[in-house]
C-alpha cells in the first residue's frame, strides 16, 4: 500500500482514485476517505462532478449536495480527453490501492484505462466498476438512475400506502447509497484476498441489485407463495403490530413483532380483552386481520401524546419511537452521541455540517478531518506528489489538461 497521509482510521496507507460522480461511487469513496484512506477525487474538466450544479440549495455559493458527499478526500480536475491529462491519470494509478469508477460499460477501456489495461501495468490494484445494471447481462450497456433501479427490483411495487395505489419511490435514493455500500464492501473483501495472494480483482456491483438486497422478505413470500407482496404502508409483510401509530399529537413506531411483545403492548394499553381477541392470539391471525388491529390499536392511541405512550412504552420494554424528520433526527441525542453529525471548515463555505462515520472502530477510529474539495483544490498538490515538477504542472494547466488552484 501506498504511505500514509493521514494519520487515522482502519484504512489509513490505502491510495483510492475516485473516478465517478453524484452518488453511488462518492458513497464509496466517502467510506473509504472516512475509514482514513487517501480518496483522490478526480473530476472532469470542464465543469467537474455534476452535483457541483445541483443547486439549490448551496452554503456560501458551494453546493450542499457536493459538500456532502466528498468530505475527507482531496480533488483533482483533469481532462481526460487530452494526453496530458491521461497521463497525469496513468501516473496516478500506477501505485493506487484501488480505482473506483461509474462510467458506461467499455467507457475506460475506450479512453485507455479498461481493467485489462490497468491490472497489466498493476496487478495489485482493485478495480471497481459501479454501474446500473453491472458489467454483464442484457441490461449491462443501459445508464442506470437510482429511481430506475428502485421500480425495476420492485421496490417502488411494495413501497406505499396499500395496493392499488400508485408506486412509490423511497424518499432517500436508496439504490444509490447502497450501491455505494456495496462497492466498499467489495473493495474491503477484494483487499482481504490480495493480501493472502497478492492481486488485485474487479469488483463489480450496481444500482439494480443494490434494490434487489431490499427485497429479502418479500422475495422470500414471493417464492413460498408465488404471490408478489404488495404495498403495505408502515406496516410488516410477516409480523403484526410492527408499524407506524396516529397518536394524539403525532405519529409513533411500535415493534410489537413477536407474542411477548404484543402481550406487552397489550398491558401497556390496559386492553386484556384484546388478548382472548380470536382474531388476535398469534401473529399469524394478527396478520389476517391486519386492517381491524389497526383500527382497534389506533383508537387507543390517539387517546394520549406520543410522549406519553414512548414513556410507557419504554418503561415496558417494548420497542419503539417518535417519527423524526430530518431536522429533529440531527438534534437527537443518540445521533449526537454517536457523532452522526459532524462538522468541517470550508475554505469557502465556512462551517459545514455533515453526516458521520456509521461504523466506530475501537483502535482505529476514521472520522472527518476536511472538507470536500474546492474544484481542482489539491491538482497541484498531488502532481508534485507523483513526480511532476513545477513547470510541467505549469504546462499541463496552460494546455487545459489540469485545473491546479482550487476554486468555488
Amino acid at each position: 500500500m501506498s504511505t500514509p497521509t493521514r494519520p487515522f482510521g482502519p484504512l489509513a496507507g490505502l491510495k483510492v482514485i475516485e473516478l465517478s460522480h453524484v452518488m453511488a461511487g462518492p458513497t464509496c469513496g466517502l467510506m473509504l476517505a472516512d475509514m482514513g484512506a487517501d480518496v483522490i477525487k478526480v473530476e472532469k474538466i470542464p465543469g467537474g462532478d455534476d452535483t457541483r450544479r445541483s443547486v439549490p440549495p448551496s452554503i456560501g455559493g458551494e453546493s450542499a449536495a457536493y459538500l456532502m458527499m466528498n468530505r475527507n478526500k482531496r480533488g483533482v480536475a483533469l481532462d481526460l480527453k487530452t494526453e496530458g491529462g491521461k497521463r497525469v491519470l496513468r501516473r496516478l494509478l500506477a501505485d493506487a490501492d484501488v480505482v473506483t469508477e461509474n462510467y458506461r460499460r467499455d467507457t475506460m477501456a475506450r479512453m485507455g484505462f479498461g481493467y485489462d489495461a490497468l491490472k497489466a501495468d498493476n496487478p495489485r490494484l482493485i478495480y471497481c466498476s459501479i454501474s446500473g445494471f453491472g458489467r454483464t447481462g442484457p441490461y449491462a450497456d443501459r445508464g442506470g438512475f437510482d429511481l430506475v433501479a428502485q421500480g425495476m427490483s420492485g421496490l417502488m411495487s411494495m413501497t406505499g400506502e396499500g395496493p392499488g395505489r400508485p408506486p412509490i419511490k423511497i424518499g432517500a435514493p436508496v439504490t444509490d447509497i447502497t450501491a455505494g455500500l456495496l462497492a466498499c464492501m467489495g473493495i474491503l473483501a477484494a483487499l482481504n484476498h490480495r493480501h493472502a495472494t497478492g492481486r488485485g480483482q474487479m469488483v463489480d456491483t450496481s444500482l439494480f441489485e443494490a434494490g434487489i438486497t431490499h427485497t429479502y422478505w418479500q422475495s422470500a413470500i414471493a417464492f413460498a407463495t408465488g404471490m408478489a407482496p404488495q404495498p403495505m404502508g408502515s406496516a410488516h409483510p410477516l409480523n403484526a403490530p410492527y408499524q407506524a401509530f396516529q397518536t394524539a399529537d403525532g405519529w409513533i413506531t411500535v415493534g410489537a413483532a413477536n407474542q411477548p411483545n404484543w402481550l406487552r403492548l397489550i398491558e401497556v394499553l390496559g386492553t386484556p380483552e384484546l388478548a382472548e381477541d380470536m382474531r388476535f392470539r398469534t401473529n399469524p391471525d394478527r396478520m389476517a386481520h391486519l386492517a381491524e388491529l389497526e383500527v382497534e390499536l389506533t383508537a387507543r392511541f390517539r387517546r394520549h401524546s406520543s410522549a406519553e405512550w414512548l414513556d410507557r412504552l419504554d418503561a415496558a420494554g417494548m420497542p419503539a419511537g417518535p417519527v423524526l424528520d430530518v431536522n429533529q433526527m440531527h438534534e437527537d441525542p443518540q445521533a449526537l452521541a454517536r457523532a452522526m453529525i459532524v462538522e468541517t471548515e470550508h475554505p469557502v463555505a465556512g462551517p459545514v455540517k455533515a453526516l458521520g462515520l456509521p461504523v466506530k472502530f475501537s483502535d482505529s477510529p476514521g472520522g472527518s478531518v476536511r472538507p470536500a474539495p474546492l474544484y481542482g483544490q489539491h491538482t497541484r498538490e498531488i502532481l508534485l506528489e507523483h513526480g511532476f515538477d513545477a513547470g510541467e504542472i505549469d504546462a499541463l494547466a496552460a494546455a487545459g489538461a489540469i485545473r491546479a488552484g482550487g476554486t468555488p
